[in-house]
């Protein structure tokens, strides 16, 4: 009996590892899919080795004011003094660290409340489901800022956590209508009736068949994550003497950089949190390729046409010299 258990659960993993291989490939060979990989790659290698890329200590007021982008400070210096571009080094592993975290975190929280109401049903998706309509129906900036005026002072990581625990909402009920989908199939009965547990029924049969969901609403939630922190830090809810991209951004509005046009100060946090931003999106659309049947249909399309394009240029040359090999002899 365990010799054919073995026999039936080996084709099964075999044809899961094919299937993500295949996903893999797909989701590489998307074109807008590789360069987002590679922009968070070079995000993620900035962060990394920040004390070994910037040149100077970030907070150090030892130079010039206001100096333009030079060799010596490729980022020119601040009003006070301190070197832009290591700032923007620092602030690079800040703002990823929150951003990362802040969406891993409330797309765990999605999971655990989006698939548990989906799934038991009755007084628990009621009440969780409440739940999340609380929160969907909550201005999110406002919210955070109410959260924030009681919360003085606030570090860029404990403003991820906030953020992480007010932005699940929209996640859960995506997860929720998913597991909901999920639970009425034919195997989740076979699993009931095999005697399995609510929660290993969740873990193992449920949740790796939303996989394609979870890992877009992890890059949306990033996304969402690293401009909810920047606009905060912006607006001055959070400790100014941290090292951001959005202290940066409030540093610079505080000190008029526009009027003195000192644009070395705010283009670079503005620039990399619109990359960043840009990262999550090229990443996310790559994965709707590779879950989308629809896209890749189109894609395919597209690209039977192209070959069909092809090949009657390449018909049509053929004619056209057969044509004008009849003519000269004739002649």
């Amino acid at each position: 009996m365990t010799v054919a258990a073995i026999d039936v659960a080996d084709p099964r993993a075999k044809r899961a590892s094919r299937r993500r291989n295949s996903a893999l490939r797909q989701f590489f060979r998307n074109p807008k899919a590789l360069a987002g990989v590679v922009l968070f790659g070079m995000f993620l290698v900035v962060a990394i080795f920040a004390p070994a890329i910037a040149p100077y200590n970030p907070t150090s007021t030892a130079f010039g004011m206001l100096q333009p982008p030079s060799h010596a400070h490729w980022f020119g210096t601040t009003s006070l003094g301190q070197d832009v571009f290591s700032q923007f080094i620092w602030g690079t592993r800040t703002t990823l660290i929150v951003g990362v975290g802040a969406g891993l975190l409330s797309t765990v929280i999605a999971i655990l409340i989006g698939v548990t109401a989906g799934y038991v049903g009755g007084v628990v998706d009621s009440i969780l489901n409440a739940l999340c309509n609380i929160f969907l129906v909550m201005p999110g900036l406002a919210l955070l800022i109410i959260i924030e005026s009681y919360v003085h002072n606030t570090t860029p990581y404990m403003n991820g956590l906030i953020i992480a625990l007010t932005g699940w909402a929209w996640g859960a009920r995506v997860m929720r209508s998913m597991a909901m989908t999920i639970a009425s199939r034919d195997y989740i009965a076979a699993a009931r009736l095999s005697g399995m547990s609510t929660l290993r029924i969740i873990v193992y049969e449920i949740v790796p068949n939303m996989t394609s969901v979870i890992a877009s609403n992890v890059m949306y939630a990033c996304l969402a994550a690293v401009l909810a922190e920047s606009g905060l830090a912006y607006l001055g809810f959070e400790n100014v003497a941290s090292t951001s991209w959005g202290t940066m951004l409030y540093w610079a509005t505080q000190n008029s950089a526009l009027m003195s046009r000192a644009w070395w100060w705010f283009v670079p946090p503005g620039l990399g949190i619109a990359l960043l931003g840009t990262s999550f999106a090229l990443m996310n659309f790559g994965i709707d390729q590779v879950t989308n049947p629809r896209l890749r249909t189109s894609r395919r399309r597209r690209q039977v046409e192209k070959l069909l394009r092809e090949l009657r240029a390449q018909q049509s040359e053929v004619h056209s010299d057969g044509r004008g090999a009849r003519t000269g002899a004739s002649d």
